[in-house]
């Protein structure tokens, strides 16, 4: 019985695509895809980021044909066009998993941020997801896959700026705009896609700063660890269970959500 519960989140003969899957978040998601059987490509824009973090990895077995690393700038259509022919090649026209996870953007504020700082953030973090989503359901339909988009807490809740004094910390409204513009996207997906048994989810994380954050700013690390009834910060690896349920079997009936992994910081 154990053995038959235990084979719902078994991902083995299943290919997923990962954007944005060699950052901080995407590559303990990616790595927790792969070790639960799945052939992972990861596509970003820089090949460094990758192979500095596949050493990291370390795995016990020759993973190359297992891991994949694609190219892709989500800021130029050119690198859009080259990335779905490789993609096609590298997978065999079979996809089954997609996650959404690209970003980047300035750490501005409300009077820094410039209208090309604003377009340029909504184009990598919202309209790419559009993009690339509508590229590949076809697909998605035939293998009726899963799609899981990376939003944030900021996407529903607005940051608190009296902990975001510093403007090196700053939350640039970009971000929260175009991370409601995901969870607002996945549930028109999900829907939509309904039809062909394609399950679309988001998740969103917070908070979760970078290793450098935590080193650099103590103060703004302990006001954040209030934020979160668990009184603490996030860590990539809390996110391994919720991104293996959303892209397996064990979250075939879960649809059109948005599931929070914030330590509780969005009861208060």
């Amino acid at each position: 019985m154990a053995k038959k519960y235990n084979n719902i989140f078994n991902l083995e003969d299943k290919t997923a695509l990962i954007i944005g899957g060699s950052g901080y978040l995407g590559f303990e998601m990616s790595k927790a895809l792969f070790l639960m059987g799945a052939k992972v490509i990861i596509a970003n824009r820089d090949i460094k980021n990758f192979n500095y973090n596949f050493k990291k990895f370390k795995p016990n077995l020759d993973t190359r044909n297992q891991f994949k690393f694609i190219k892709l700038d989500i800021t130029k259509s050119k690198s859009f066009n080259k990335f779905y022919k490789n993609l096609n090649k590298e997978c065999n026209s079979k996809l089954d998993i997609l996650v959404n996870c690209a970003w980047n953007g300035k750490k501005n504020t409300l009077e820094s941020i410039s209208n090309r700082d604003w377009d340029h953030d909504i184009n990598v973090s919202l309209s790419s997801t559009f993009k690339i989503t509508k590229k590949l359901i076809p697909l998605l339909k035939k293998s009726k896959g899963k799609i899981v988009n990376i939003a944030s807490m900021y996407g529903h809740i607005a940051p608190d700026y009296k902990i975001y004094s510093n403007k090196k910390l700053s939350n640039p409204p970009s971000y929260g705009a175009a991370k409601a513009g995901i969870i607002q996207l996945t549930k028109y997906l999900a829907s939509y896609l309904s039809p062909y048994k394609i399950n679309v989810n988001s998740i969103s994380p917070g908070a979760f700063p970078f290793p450098q954050t935590i080193k650099k700013f103590p103060k703004f690390i302990k006001e954040l660890k209030t934020k979160s009834v668990l009184g603490r910060i996030g860590t990539p690896k809390d996110l391994r269970g919720v991104i293996i349920l959303l892209c397996s079997e064990g979250g075939n009936y879960i649809n059109g959500q948005n599931i929070c992994v914030d330590g509780g910081w969005g009861v208060r």
